[in-house]
């Protein structure tokens, strides 16, 4: 393959939610084109499916850290005061947080303090070996998280996050344009690297072929030598998902897709390599301004 081809990472969020979502994260990456993924480190089956990564040693593997959603925190209440609703647990969704750190009562060293946690789980106790730093829901495009994110990324020495972005018209696509430029700036500033474009925020559990074939096409329009796109598989016979977790996402469509050789085909066709978050940061090194 030549080496002028650009870097495409595929990644899969939400690994250590449930059992099959880990393995649906697996078949994609032994199957398809998926070449990372994110876990969960407070996800219920964290610590089981961990381990499954030692099997797919080319897997890269990143940290999907929480600050929302329906599993706890790590840390306790009292640890975390403004971080927890009353119950001790995380808001459910991403409007309730912000609007609390809009309000002022999101106080950063609790998110430092439970992020740090996160990242103690997966490096510590799943001795897992991390590429890189994302959040579920993209919190860090909200400006305080972003800060303690990269200080997290440079504590553990690691050298990559992403940097989600939207092409949605509109106040909310225009914010979060404005916001991923931002994460963009703190991130150079800290000597670390992101894909130079992003695919996923918009199409988030609906990447099935067709619409992860147009992401694709749109990528490659861009003049970025490497590009992310962010994606959610599944086993299509997933019944804690279907229970706890109420998002409508298309995971077994999405696993369809990614094993399908139509889209190898297409990342060859369209110029593409396939690539993890560590070749990322190998080929472009960053250094801070």
């Amino acid at each position: 393959m030549s080496a002028a081809r650009r870097l495409l990472i595929v990644n899969a969020d939400d690994y250590g939610l449930t059992d099959g979502i880990a393995r649906g994260v697996l078949r994609a990456h032994r199957d398809g084109v998926l070449t990372s993924t994110s876990v969960l480190a407070v996800g219920p089956a964290v610590r089981r499916t961990a381990r499954w990564l030692a099997d797919a040693p080319a897997l890269g593997v990143g940290a999907h850290l929480a600050l929302i959603g329906v599993d706890p925190p790590l840390l306790t209440r009292r640890e975390i005061p403004t971080l927890v609703t009353r119950d001790g647990g995380f808001p459910r969704e991403w409007r309730r947080f912000l609007a609390r750190a809009a309000a002022g009562r999101i106080d950063p060293a609790d998110v430092e303090r439970e992020l740090d946690a996160q990242v103690e789980r997966l490096v510590g106790e799943c001795g897992l070996n991390l590429t890189h730093l994302d959040t579920h829901q993209h919190l860090h495009l909200w400006p305080p998280v972003a800060d303690v994110v990269v200080a997290l990324a440079r504590r553990w020495r690691i050298g990559a996050v992403r940097l989600p972005s939207s092409r949605a018209g509109g106040p909310k696509g225009a914010g979060i344009r404005r916001l991923s430029a931002g994460v963009r700036r703190r991130l150079t500033a800290a000597g670390l690297v992101s894909p130079g474009a992003y695919a996923g925020l918009d199409e988030a559990g609906r990447l099935t072929l067709p619409t992860f074939r147009s992401a694709l096409e749109r990528l490659t329009e861009s003049s970025a030598t490497a590009a992310e796109i962010n994606c959610h598989p599944g086993e299509a016979a997933d019944p804690e998902a279907s229970a706890r977790y109420e998002w409508g996402f298309a995971r077994a469509g999405e696993l369809d897709a990614l094993t399908s050789p139509e889209l190898r085909d297409a990342v060859d066709h369209l110029g593409w390599r396939l690539g993890t978050y560590a070749d990322l940061a190998r080929e472009t090194p960053a250094e801070p301004r």
